[in-house]
């Protein structure tokens, strides 16, 4: 128990070998005094909570947790009866932490009777990796069909196309209205195939090391000069990222996906959409059908303030045709999935208080010891 840790001889400072061992935990850990004060966290819990423990030390746990929140009936629990409890699937949500789906552990301090000890344990890297291993298979899902449309549909297509040009150099000028809506058409059907040709299983992805700053500020350049006239980005980048093992053109394929949907959800007044990048310890996803984990460090972040997504369209959104537009084809976000999934990363969602913010977490480009690409 995370308790035993903080037998004597204790600190509400943390010095020590204690210190050191909490701060090493992946868990956020909080050890809350009499009033339901803030005596220490570690440095997971500084993450969480985006505040340093000089700032959070002797401050309320209220100013930081709703005051309705399960935390504080658990705390409650284990002052009257002196052991520890657990509750699984708590949401704690707020604007300053976002939302969070979090087993809570809270015990007694051993040699205090005003103290206990709290520890969140996040759900969400667990999830992600069984969304992701979902969503690269519902976008593979739809190889067979990608394979069949492209073979079947689009040799026919190219013959319309070409007899519709030659009707047109002959028809007359009030016909040729007519045959150019139907080359029109035609390149319209080959270029919604060009993108379903995009789930089928391609060879080895070229990747190379690629500067993700780059491909954002290309994204960025292309959104303010088109469909994101109107909004207001925010650039919140972490220059020290090391280089990420990806294919450039199709990064910017899918951050120009991502940057268009946040534009769309937008309001029309005050729009704003962040980029952040960001590196994170302690991500790793296991290949299927191997012992090999792959690490992602790299964290990509698109934020908009719109209005989120409906509840009951989150568990299918990277499904294929699965939309909330008018004139949606519902295979962007698949597409998104299937090319993050080709780089052996990890595509995820979470809604704000206000918004949505998908994140893209990348493997970083390394070389072997010879200086030859992995």
């Amino acid at each position: 128990m995370t308790a035993n840790l903080l037998k004597r001889p204790y600190s509400s400072s943390g010095e020590g070998l204690h210190e050191t061992v909490l701060n090493a935990l992946p868990d956020p850990i909080l050890i809350i005094g009499a009033g339901n004060r803030i005596d220490y966290v570690n440095a997971a819990a500084e993450q969480f909570l985006q505040a340093s423990i000089g700032y959070l030390k002797g401050r309320a746990l209220q100013e930081f947790i709703p005051a309705d929140s399960p935390l504080f009936t658990l705390i409650d629990q284990v002052h009257q009866s002196g052991s520890s409890v657990s509750e699984y699937g708590v949401t704690l949500e707020t604007p300053r932490i976002g939302t969070h789906v979090l087993t809570i552990q809270v015990s007694m301090v051993n040699d205090r009777d005003d103290a206990v000890v709290v520890m969140f344990h996040e759900r969400s890297i667990a999830l992600k990796m069984d969304r992701q291993l979902t969503h690269r298979n519902v976008a593979r899902s739809v190889t067979a069909m990608a394979a069949i449309l492209a073979h079947e549909i689009k040799n026919p297509l190219s013959g319309i196309r070409g007899a519709a040009q030659l009707l047109e150099q002959n028809a007359e000028i009030t016909d040729r209205p007519l045959t150019r809506l139907i080359i029109e058409e035609t390149d319209r059907i080959c270029g919604l195939i060009d993108r379903m040709e995009m789930f089928s299983d391609r060879p080895h992805i070229e990747r190379d090391a690629v500067n993700i700053h780059q491909v954002l500020e290309h994204v960025r350049r292309i959104a303010q000069n088109g469909f994101g006239k109107h909004i207001r980005f925010i650039e919140n980048y972490d220059p020290s990222l090391p280089p990420v093992a990806g294919n450039r053109d199709q990064l910017i394929q899918v951050f120009l996906n991502l940057v268009k949907n946040a534009c769309e959800a937008c309001p029309q007044q005050g729009g704003e959409v962040m980029l952040s990048t960001a590196y994170q310890h302690g991500v790793r996803l296991a290949l299927p059908g191997s012992d090999t984990h792959t690490q992602l460090p790299l964290v990509v972040s698109v934020q908009d303030n719109g209005d989120g997504i409906p509840e009951d369209l989150r568990p299918h959104l990277f499904d294929p045709f699965v939309t909330t537009k008018v004139n949606g084809t519902g295979l962007g976000l698949a597409l998104v999935a299937k090319i993050i999934g080709d780089h052996g990363g990890i595509v995820e969602f979470a809604n704000q208080t206000k918004g949505t913010n998908f994140r893209v977490h990348l493997p970083i480009h390394q070389r072997n010891a010879s200086g030859v690409k992995q």
